[in-house]
Order: structure tokens, then C-alpha cells, then sequence
């Protein structure tokens, strides 16, 4: 089996390898005596926006919040259509329906797990020739495992058809598609910061991020009861504030997010190899794209016997997402979709599953799910 050098060290390495800049942070936050929003919070907006390459950024409570803020500046409202994916955690539909607005659900790509741009456009002709569905606002492509969307062709179709895009970048903090990173691209992104993320808090967070003057403006405003003086609202708003606490704490581990990525990366690449001979679909990204594996994913056959005999062996596998948004309870026959249906989507369900990864899985860690997996496959 080929060998590749893996980062050796303790899977509970991610905090107690900061855990000193991360306790003073904490100390930093008591002292001060501010504990809602300000100065971390601040500090941690600029610094976010700077390493993506935007002007502003906003925190809020969650990545759920981060999606509704940005829709409602976004001028959608209750009524109107936005364009997503199935294939997605389900918050992005949901912060949809908050603001209440419809969800418009298209197919993914087959390689690339992301929004079919071909699909895009068709939904987009379908909208406008079915007025009753409502009016077409928004379009929110999701980077899903930490692989970009495809940017470029979402946002010329976005300006024909006058289209406001937001990106979901929850999964993908520090990705690339043609050497400018995701959450550059759109009008808005939007970034989760729950623990497991490629930057997560020690609770819960998120991020939006913009260029734009006065969405940012009014994002700031939304995510405190619409204000722009301290108690006087100009307009709705909510309350979605990110803790100063958690801003500290992500200040600290947004030092080490590229080393960790990094790590990801390689550890991506020892799965490339030494999984090159299974009959496994492995991820595969063009060039111009530089993944950040939040996930691993792979696709095949008999995909739920593997995971309970990788169970069996004390090798944990997940499946990210068993069951697409359209197909759950919540939004089962309500929701509208693609003229064809979601084929791919519904196809990727079947089969796919997620390998260990995080930046600090030991050498021994992946051998041994490689090596669990060549003994299911050896005793077909």
C-alpha cells in the first residue's frame, strides 16, 4: 500500500495545541468586562474579512442567522423564490424559509457535488415562465466538503437574469477557485463557525461578508433589532450576535486555519493513493480548484454493508447527507424543484459516504480505515 507522511499528532491536538493563546484570549474577554459584541468581536470581523479578501464582515449567532441576514438585505421577501440545492445541510433551506421566502430546489454536478449550472439555468426559465411560483430573487450555490461551486458561470447567469447570490461558504473556509478564495465572489457569503467547521468556535457562530457598502451597513443593523442608534429601530430586525467570547477564540484558531487546511490536504491526498485501487469514486477536483475537505467523500455500492462492517472494526464512517432536503418529512411534495427532478441528487444519496477527516487524524488513524476498507472489499 502506497505510504504518504501524514501529520503525526493527538487527535485532541486542535485545541490543546493553541490552548494557552486560547485560555489568554478567554482571560482577555473577562477582563474587559464587554460581553456582547464589542472590541473581539470587531477585531474578528476585520480579520475574517481580511483573510477572505472583503471589506466587511458582520458576526452573528450561527451560520443559520448568517443566511437569513444576508437574504433579507438582500431585499427578498416573504413570497419570493430563491434557487438552492438539495444536496446540502439543511439549514440552507430553512434560513429560506425564515425570511418567507420559497425554495427552489435544482440538481448538483456528479463530480463536483455542487449546484448544476445547466440545471440553474433551466430553473431559472421555468420561474419566469410561471409567475404564480413568485417572484425570482436570489440564487444560493453552497460549497459543499469544502469543494467550490462553480463561480464564474453562477455569477454571468446571476447578472443576465439581475439575480442576487449568496454564497453558502460553510463548509469551506479558505477555498479556492482560481486563485481568489469562496466568499468572494457573491454579492454576500455567509460562513458557519459551529465547532466542527474548517474554523469552528468552542459554541456556536457565524460570519457574513461582503463588499458592498450598504449591505453591510445594513446587515449590521439587521443582526441587533434593525439598529443604527442603540435602541431605535429602523427597520425589523433580530437578535444574532456573535459571542465576544467565541470572537476571541476564533481569533486565535483563524491563525492556524491555513496550516490546518493544509492538513487536510494532505491527508486528502494519502486517501487518493492508497484507495487508487478499490472500486471506490473518489473526489476529484479540477485544477483551478483548491478543496479544503471539510469532508472526505466517496461513493459506492453496497455503500451501508461497508459502513456496518467499518463499524464492526471500530472505524467510524459517515454519511453526509443520507436523505436530501426534498425528500425529508419537513419538506417531502412542498417544495418546488427542477422540471426533471433531482436524478443526481437522489442517486448521490444512495451511495456516498464519508471517510475520518480532520487536521489532526493520526498516520495510524487513516492506515487503518484504508486497511478496513481492503478487507471488505478483499471478501466480495
Amino acid at each position: 500500500m502506497t505510504q504518504i507522511k501524514i501529520v503525526q499528532t493527538d487527535p485532541k491536538a486542535g485545541y490543546l495545541a493553541h490552548r494557552a493563546e486560547i485560555d489568554a484570549a478567554i482571560h482577555r474577554v473577562l477582563d474587559s468586562g464587554y460581553y456582547i459584541l464589542g472590541k473581539e468581536v470587531e477585531a474578528f470581523e476585520q480579520e475574517f474579512a481580511s483573510y477572505i479578501g472583503v471589506q466587511h464582515g458582520i458576526g452573528v449567532a450561527n451560520g443559520t442567522d448568517a443566511l437569513e441576514v444576508a437574504l433579507r438585505a438582500c431585499g427578498v421577501e416573504p413570497g419570493d423564490v430563491v434557487i438552492t440545492v438539495s444536496h446540502t445541510a439543511v439549514a440552507t433551506v430553512a434560513a429560506i424559509e425564515l425570511v418567507g421566502a420559497i425554495p427552489f430546489l435544482v440538481d448538483v454536478d456528479p463530480v463536483s457535488f455542487t449546484m448544476d449550472v445547466q440545471d440553474l439555468e433551466d430553473a431559472i426559465n421555468l420561474i419566469h415562465q410561471q409567475p404564480s411560483l413568485g417572484q425570482l430573487k436570489a440564487i444560493i450555490p453552497v460549497h459543499l466538503y469544502g469543494h467550490p461551486a462553480n463561480m464564474p458561470a453562477i455569477m454571468e447567469i446571476a447578472h443576465q437574469y439581475g439575480l442576487c447570490v449568496i454564497e453558502d461558504c460553510s463548509q469551506a473556509h479558505g477555498a479556492r477557485l482560481h486563485d481568489r478564495k469562496v466568499g468572494t465572489w457573491g454579492h454576500v457569503s455567509t460562513f458557519s463557525l459551529y465547532p466542527t467547521k474548517n474554523l469552528g468556535a468552542l459554541g456556536d457562530g457565524g460570519i457574513v461578508v461582503t463588499n458592498d457598502d450598504t449591505l453591510a451597513e445594513t446587515m449590521k443593523a439587521l443582526r441587533q433589532y434593525g439598529w443604527r442608534q442603540r435602541y431605535v429601530s429602523d427597520f425589523p430586525g433580530m437578535n444574532s450576535r456573535l459571542d465576544p467570547m467565541q470572537a476571541a477564540i476564533l481569533r486565535v484558531k483563524l491563525r492556524y486555519l491555513d496550516e490546518e487546511n493544509q492538513r487536510r490536504q494532505q491527508l486528502a491526498n494519502y486517501y487518493h493513493h492508497a484507495l487508487s485501487s478499490l472500486p471506490l469514486k473518489q473526489p476529484h477536483s479540477p485544477e483551478a480548484v483548491s478543496h479544503v475537505y471539510h469532508q472526505y467523500v466517496v461513493r459506492a455500492e453496497h455503500r451501508d454493508a461497508i459502513i456496518a462492517f467499518c463499524k464492526e472494526q471500530n472505524v467510524g464512517l459517515g454519511i453526509h447527507y443520507p436523505l436530501p432536503v426534498h425528500l425529508q418529512a419537513a419538506y417531502y411534495q412542498r417544495i418546488p424543484l427542477s422540471a426533471t427532478g433531482l436524478p443526481v441528487t437522489e442517486e448521490l444519496c444512495r451511495n456516498i459516504f464519508s471517510l475520518p477527516m480532520y487536521p489532526y487524524l493520526t498516520q495510524d488513524g487513516a492506515q487503518r480505515t484504508v486497511e478496513t476498507l481492503e478487507q471488505w472489499f478483499a471478501s466480495l
